[in-house]
């Protein structure tokens, strides 16, 4: 970075390139620079809404040289390849989730920025929030005890019930678990650690769905990924958790995520939001406490990862929600599909460590 701020392209200009073009009003090391899309009219409306200088062509963008980041938007099953071209453009790129839809492709990511001395963070950056980063003070600082067990589970009805375009959602590299199982699964080895084996269950029943939402009212989709995955997950430290997620249940009383100790019980968030309820029930307690926050960032503070990242380039120091973390996740996620299709128990190869908590007392906007 030639200088304190880190100039941010951002290549993909659909709904969620909002969040992250605000991001520069929160975080002062950031500072956007140019949006790219397939379709150039709809990059240059973001642009001239959000106050970007320049709307181009993805070509246009990986050739400036003045871009330290590259944040990829697209979706799911071209990830692994655009991520790719900004690397080899000698940008370092942060990723919305997945960080690939296959482990391979996502190997040979990691691979080729360490080559070029360059980083991959990935979403999703919700554990850096308020509301999961108490729960990680909470479990560090003992208020459970030892984490024994834990639970999670995302259940929905599907997207096509309010997306407007949701046929991606029913193909390889999406459906529930590669969907939304990032937001759970990055939460539970922030907060316990790695995952070491893994079994899992997956089917999709209804193999058509009908989108009920505008504009697209009526079209039929063909379910082509399981659309019900239920796993269960060995932490590295003993601790076996239940993993559910789903697009074919309309109501579910569930928790998001619990974790049971020797201690007590906590009661985790949803791990899509940056903010709380964080509750905790110790032994003999006749009720549950909610606990305030001990950091920063309750409300949607998506580009909370790439600023950490931006501050890790300047400093040396490793950043959170790096590529190796999502690597995991994704080796995770396959692992479990791959056990339903397989019949046994998955041992992951990857392994990662905890991310380093943030640091309490920090301003809001500063990371280090």
């Amino acid at each position: 970075m030639a200088t304190n701020k880190a100039r941010i392209g951002i290549i993909g200009a659909g709904v969620i390139s909002g969040i992250y073009l605000e991001a520069p009003k929160k975080f002062d090391i950031l500072e956007n620079a140019a949006i790219a899309d397939i379709d150039l009219p709809r990059a240059q409306a973001k642009a001239e809404q959000y106050g970007v200088p320049k709307a181009c062509t993805v070509e246009e963008l990986l050739a400036d040289p003045s871009i330290d980041i590259v944040i990829n938007l697209t979706i799911p099953k071209v990830h692994a390849q655009v991520s790719q071209a900004a690397l080899e453009a000698g940008k370092s790129v942060y990723s919305e989730k997945p960080l690939a839809t296959h482990r391979e492709d996502a190997a040979k990511l990691l691979k080729l920025a360490e080559d070029k001395g360059l980083r991959v963070g990935c979403a999703p950056d919700t554990f850096l929030g308020a509301g999961l980063q108490t729960c990680r003070k909470l479990i560090d600082d003992g208020w459970i005890g030892q984490p024994l067990a834990a639970s999670a589970f995302m259940l929905g009805a599907g997207p096509e019930k309010w997306h407007p375009d949701p046929e991606f959602f029913f193909q390889p590299g999406a459906g529930p678990l590669f969907d939304m199982g990032p937001y759970y699964l990055t939460a539970l080895v922030s907060l316990l650690g790695p995952i070491s084996r893994v079994t899992g269950s997956a089917q999709a029943v209804r193999t058509e769905r009908t989108i009920t939402s505008q504009p697209k009212s009526g079209t039929k989709i063909k379910v082509n990924t399981p659309s019900h995955v239920a796993g269960v997950l060995d932490f590295e430290g003993g601790i076996v958790a239940t993993l559910i997620t789903s697009f074919d249940a309309w109501y579910h009383g569930l928790p998001p995520i619990e974790i049971y100790g020797t201690e007590g019980t906590l009661s985790v968030p949803d791990p899509n939001t940056f903010g709380g309820p964080v509750k905790v029930r110790r032994a003999g307690a006749e009720g549950w406490s909610e606990i305030p926050f001990s950091h920063n960032y309750p409300a949607n503070s998506r580009g909370l990862g790439v600023a950490d990242m931006a501050y890790a380039m300047l400093s040396g120091r490793k950043h959170r929600a790096s590529g190796d973390l999502a690597y995991h996740v994704l080796d995770t996620m396959q692992s479990i599909l791959e056990s339903s299709r397989e019949e046994k128990h998955i041992h992951l190869s990857s392994q990662v460590d905890r991310p380093a908590p943030l640091p309490l007392g920090l301003p809001a906007g500063i990371l280090d």
